[in-house]
């Protein structure tokens, strides 16, 4: 499930591309499927390992074509372990709202990213995340969980601050809102509940079969209940080759 859309970002084949705070790796994987020099950057050890032998996995299959590259680093996202200006393109995708000192990642981000590069940020939107929150402390309350709700004001305020240009916005997941609405109403750490098992079925079977009826139901919602923001934005300068 791909939040980031990457014709919006104009990603090109061959471009050196950071996936920050990568997790499991979906943005990275599709990224190098497209053709980028991928780096999937994250601070789980555990879960780069992951991500490296899926990368491999893809390698051998043929899913990625020539000249594409990848590879895996553990690191600090408010200490980035790269010259400036080394990438044509980041993505922080549901990253900031981990953060506590949320100003310096974008620092850091925006430094990496070349004059003239894209920036991808994804933060969980307003109004389904306030939801979250009020049904369950659970949801946020615990290490590594989220600590702040943004406002689309003070979110683009640090981006700007940072010296990057927002050009455009959407949002995402609209039909993921209600199955965490459920999950915080019955219990976060519950697997069994009979109401978010059928809907994780329903979720998988349109993440599958993607049929017209939810994605024109999702494409509809996105605006009102997406449970992301997404966020695009250039850095001045030269263009990016």
């Amino acid at each position: 499930m791909l939040t980031v859309d990457f014709d919006k970002l104009g990603l090109r084949q061959g471009q050196r591309v950071l996936d920050l705070g990568c997790g499991a790796g979906r943005h990275a994987f599709e990224m190098y499927r497209r053709g980028a020099r991928v780096v999937a950057f994250d601070e789980d050890a555990a879960e780069l390992e992951n991500v490296a032998t899926m990368f491999g996995a893809m390698r051998a299959e043929g899913e990625v074509p020539t000249g594409a590259e990848a590879s895996t680093l553990t690191g600090d996202a408010l200490a980035l372990p790269f010259p400036d200006e080394s990438f044509d393109h980041v993505v922080a995708s549901e990253i900031l709202e981990h953060i506590p000192e949320d100003e310096k990642a974008v620092h850091e981000l925006t430094r990496v990213v070349k004059p003239g590069g894209r920036v991808v940020v994804t933060v969980p939107n307003r109004f389904p995340e306030r939801i979250c929150w009020a049904l369950s402390d659970a949801y946020h309350e615990v290490e590594g969980g989220h600590v702040r709700i943004y406002r689309i004001e003070e979110l683009f305020a640090r981006l700007r601050k940072a010296g990057l240009r927002p050009v455009h916005r959407h949002y995402a997941h609209a039909l993921h809102a209600p199955y965490w609405w459920l999950k915080c109403a019955v219990g976060v750490d519950r697997e069994d509940h009979p109401l978010t098992k059928l809907y994780h079925r329903m979720l998988v079977w349109d993440l599958m079969r993607r049929p017209w009826l939810t994605r024109a139901a999702e494409e509809l919602l996105d605006p009102v209940i997406g449970k992301s923001l997404v966020v695009y934005l250039h850095k001045p300068g030269v263009g990016v080759g």
